[in-house]
């Protein structure tokens, strides 16, 4: 029988989790503040600008193929982590092997190796952030999987989930603060591109240093079952996307991150260019943003054992849909832009609450519910899955949006950024109604049955 993992070790697997959010800020969020920055912020130009391909970007490109290329390998890595035999275990010995790599390539993409050799640098862009998700799957899709082997009950997942939504939070805050960071630099005597690369390279370092703590303190072979797969790669896969709610709750989850990515990557844009705002407002944001959706993750925790996890994500929906309507008018309003952009973080931050939680814990139930009735633990497959769609959302995020904001010109402008928070809310009306159809009650009834009989 596995031992529960204590409190204190409880953590050093989130602390895990707030380092990946670090290393992975950069690429996910300011790849296109980088190659096409604001007018405000004087970056050389390492690549060409505009459209180069059906209405698409060079740096939009690089975003949707490798974003395609890391949902693709998802559900790759998730069964050779199922199936693995690594001394370390299964999940933490994928950690151990990518856990470097993956700190190096979080900063090797904003380091072009040349001044005004637009081809190299494509391809320099194109290369490492392909390697870099390659070895962030290997990292995260393992980590993933673990939480539903760590948690030995719903109530232990759930909280494991909200501890890694925490780290996950504050890894995202520090992560926001790049442009100001940034500016601090510049202020030191720093060029802005100099100081940018800085800032991601400290990220990377610190970042890795968290990634080996659940490495270091935690006995796979202590705290988790010994589980075996009866079912070949594909097979796992397949019958996986068999299972009707989890089929409906990944297409959700699907358009949910489209229109996430879509804000996350618009956010300095609208910030400097609907509301006229220096680039470090936008640090400000996201930092009030998120330390206010702290205050909502214990009432978040209550709420989903008392009304279930289905509501409130439909509520998260419902909100995040209000919140693009006010930034598709952003400027507009007869109030001061500071004003305007300080709501646009209170109204994220209740639905960031909301799904930075229960996904996770949602996922780590219906593995856990499948594997007892089908005696195949298959964790990583269903969290590899989830992923692979979250990252097909992404992709359609990084290939869409930068077009948008660009929309009739070769610079961002108005009309494409207003234009890109509608297209974000459809995402999330559309998500909401998918919601609707999710059977939450029989994943619970099923769990219920299996710890009864045990």
């Amino acid at each position: 029988m596995a031992e529960r993992l204590p409190m204190w070790k409880k953590w050093m697997y989130a602390l895990g989790q707030l380092g990946w959010s670090l290393v992975s800020f950069a690429i996910g969020n300011a790849l296109v503040y980088f190659y096409m920055p604001p007018e405000t912020v004087n970056f050389p130009q390492f690549i060409q600008r505009g459209i180069v391909f059906a209405g698409l970007t060079i740096v939009g490109l690089a975003l949707g193929v490798s974003r395609f290329f890391d949902a693709v390998t998802d559900p790759i890595v998730a069964t050779l982590s199922d199936r693995s035999k690594l001394k370390l275990g299964r999940r933490r010995g994928f950690l151990a092997i990518s856990v470097l790599p993956f700190a190096i390539f979080s900063f090797l993409p904003f380091l072009p190796p040349s001044a005004n050799n637009f081809a190299l640098n494509t391809a320099w862009l194109f290369a490492t952030v392909i390697i870099f998700y390659w070895f962030m799957t290997m990292y995260v899709t393992p980590f993933f999987a673990w939480m539903s082997e760590l948690g030995h009950d719903p109530n232990e997942r759930l909280l494991l989930s909200t501890l890694i939504s925490i780290t996950w939070a504050i890894g995202y805050v520090i992560g926001t603060q790049v442009y100001l960071f940034q500016t601090l630099l510049e202020k030191a005597g720093f060029e802005p591109v100099r100081a940018f690369q800085l800032v991601v390279i400290v990220y990377g370092i610190i970042g890795f240093v968290l990634m080996l703590l659940p490495i270091i303190f935690i006995d796979e072979k202590r705290y988790c079952e010994s589980h075996t797969v009866n079912e070949g790669g594909l097979e796992a896969i397949i019958t996986a996307f068999k299972e009707k709610n989890f089929l409906i709750f990944v297409f959700q989850d699907l358009l949910y991150w489209v229109g996430l990515t879509g804000i996350s990557l618009g956010l300095v844009y609208y910030v400097t260019v609907l509301l006229g705002l220096p680039k470090e407002q936008a640090s400000q944001v996201q930092l009030i943003m998120f330390l206010l959706s702290f205050i909502f993750y214990v009432p978040v925790n209550f709420l989903a054992k008392k009304f279930g996890k289905k509501k409130l994500l439909m509520i998260g929906f419902i909100i995040f849909a209000i919140d693009f309507v006010f930034v598709s008018m952003l400027g507009k309003y007869n109030v001061s832009p500071i004003i305007q952009s300080y709501i646009v973080a209170i109204l994220s931050a209740i639905p960031l609450a909301i799904f930075g939680i229960l996904p996770n814990a949602m996922v780590a139930d219906i593995a856990e519910a499948h594997g007892r009735e089908t005696g195949n633990y298959k964790a990583a497959v269903f969290f590899g899955a989830r992923t692979f769609m979250q990252k097909m959302g992404q992709t359609v995020a990084g290939l869409i949006f930068p077009s948008l904001f660009i929309l009739g010109k070769n610079e961002v402008n108005e009309m494409g950024l207003r234009i890109s928070a509608i297209v974000s809310l459809s995402f999330m009306i559309l998500g909401y109604i998918l919601l609707i159809f999710y059977n939450e009650k029989k994943i619970l009834e099923n769990l219920g049955l299996a710890f009864e009989e045990k």
